[in-house]
């Protein structure tokens, strides 16, 4: 019960700081649109005429994709450095939740938010390229549900390493093109990134998506990969989440920057 209440409070909090940045908010879609937009008339100039329609369809799974780890896995960097920044990370050591409670919390808060600009991109991406996909509901939630958990674990690794550095901009600034190439890289070409974090996820919504595949005409092995991932990169990220905590707390990082 006090884990949904400081969930509820961070959804508030979500809305609040995009509503309140507004002109921010404004440009981080603009900038991500933009950069469809890029890449969609990328494809229709040089592109091969025979293949145009499913290269532009790639790419829209793709960056909706690569939008949503990178809010998912950087944005948790961002906020612990904000807190360090502010001086507020020692209370968040103090609450009886725990900081690895209420990154969490934060964690899903940002998905459950972002996730309604998210479905607004992945529309005004199709409207703009003349591309409908299949958007099967039924099948496509369990992978996404899935795919997000091993995201989360990235995310609290990205989390754990910041309270200690507490400098890691740079380090993030890098990661969006690392998450870039997760994303557009099909397993067809690498299939040893299988058991990279998210990779097999995202695969498999392209191949709902675009080729129309529901969830039942996936094999075991698809399915035992995607579920091994998730709790597999979730339980190592907690993990090293829980011995940074430590580690800081022990050495009293937490209450300088």
């Amino acid at each position: 019960m006090r884990f949904l209440n400081v969930l509820s409070a961070n959804i508030r909090r979500e809305f609040i700081l995009l509503k309140r940045y507004l002109p921010n908010t404004i440009a981080m879609l603009v900038t991500f649109y933009v950069i469809f937009i890029g890449m969609f008339f990328g494809i229709s100039l040089i592109g091969d005429p025979t293949t145009q329609d499913a290269n532009i369809q790639y790419v829209i799974v793709n960056y909706i994709f690569w939008f949503l780890a990178m809010l998912v896995v950087n944005d948790i960097g961002w906020q612990i450095t904000n807190e360090a920044t502010q001086g507020t990370l020692e209370q968040l050591g103090m609450s009886p939740m725990g900081i690895w409670r209420i990154m969490l919390s934060r964690l899903l808060s940002t998905t459950i938010v972002e996730f309604i600009i998210i479905i607004g991109l992945l529309y005004l991406s199709m409207f703009t390229a003349g591309q409908w996909l299949n958007i099967d509901v039924l099948s496509i939630l369990p992978i996404l549900i899935l795919t997000l958990i091993s995201m989360f674990g990235l995310g609290l690794i990205i989390a754990g390493f910041t309270m200690i550095i507490k400098q890691i901009q740079a380090f993030l600034q890098i990661l969006q093109f690392l998450l870039a190439g997760l994303t557009f890289v099909p397993l067809s070409v690498a299939p040893f990134l299988a058991f990279f974090p998210f990779v097999k996820g995202v695969d498999m919504v392209r191949e709902v998506m675009i080729n129309g595949t529901t969830i039942t005409e996936f094999g075991v092995g698809d399915i035992s990969i995607l579920v091994f991932n998730g709790l597999f990169y979730f339980g190592i990220g907690l993990f090293i989440f829980l011995r940074c905590e430590r580690y800081a707390m022990s050495k009293g990082l937490l209450a300088h920057y």
